[in-house]
């Protein structure tokens, strides 16, 4: 494309585009999305690549403000951050949060699973998260989820609220009936070390020790238990 058939797109004079390319001016938003559209990329493909603890912060942020607008309300929606392609669906946002979230934004799962239980597909979702060997962390947070469910309806809670919980754990509970051999061959696997806090021997065999039931049958090793998850799904409860 020349710089005129550019420019003509932008509805920009030639000369006028020339300068914005040396430095002299700035694209409007409605112009950078016409390029966005015209030369199909990412708002990204702009920006300069990030330092390494910025693009760990950038992850982070994404996450965050992902799991907020799908329904984990406890977490602020940070500003000036914009959606990415990595984090554009429910599935994407549930593998990038069991691989990369910290702890608050792997309980935020709860409310997010809880509130979009209609739109997910658990065994979909099962199945795309096997070959990246994350399916023993997402069964740990279903379990979690549900038995947070369980908590949270011992207590009194608005009709909407307690139909969704009741929804949600009917889909958690069918789900999570899976035939024994095959909860069986996940706990055979070797542990899975969800805590990177954990430096050396001393701190694993306290995490063992420590760890919930729901953590021991799905052979993860964290310090999360089953009340973090009930937090989360009380705070984002409106």
């Amino acid at each position: 494309m020349t710089q005129a058939e550019l420019a003509a797109h932008l509805h920009l004079s030639q000369n006028r585009l020339s300068e914005i390319e040396r430095g002299r001016g700035s694209f409007t938003a409605e112009q950078l999305i016409v390029m966005l559209t015209l030369f199909n990329v990412t708002v990204s493909h702009f920006a300069p690549p990030p330092k390494e603890n910025e693009k760990e912060l950038s992850v982070q942020a994404h996450l965050q403000n992902a799991l907020a607008r799908l329904g984990a309300t406890q977490l602020r929606e940070m500003d000036g951050v914009l959606p990415t392609e990595r984090v554009a669906e429910l599935d994407d946002v549930i593998r990038e949060t069991l691989f990369e979230g910290n702890p608050r934004q792997l309980t935020a799962l709860a409310p997010v699973i809880v509130r979009n239980i209609k739109q997910i597909s658990l065994r979909r979702s099962w199945l795309r998260l096997v070959p990246l060997d994350l399916q023993r962390r997402f069964g740990w947070v279903l379990e979690n989820t549900l038995e947070a469910i369980r908590i949270e309806q011992s207590g009194s809670l608005r009709r909407a609220v307690a139909l969704r919980y009741r929804r949600a754990a009917t889909v958690l509970e069918t789900f999570l009936s899976a035939p024994p051999a095959v909860l069986e061959r996940e706990r055979a696997a070797p542990p899975d070390l969800l805590d990177e806090t954990a430096r050396g021997k001393v701190t694993v065999d306290l995490l063992e020790a420590t760890a919930s039931a729901i953590s021991h049958r799905w052979r993860i090793l964290t310090d999360l238990q089953p009340q973090d998850f009930t937090e989360a799904l009380r705070a984002a409860r409106d």
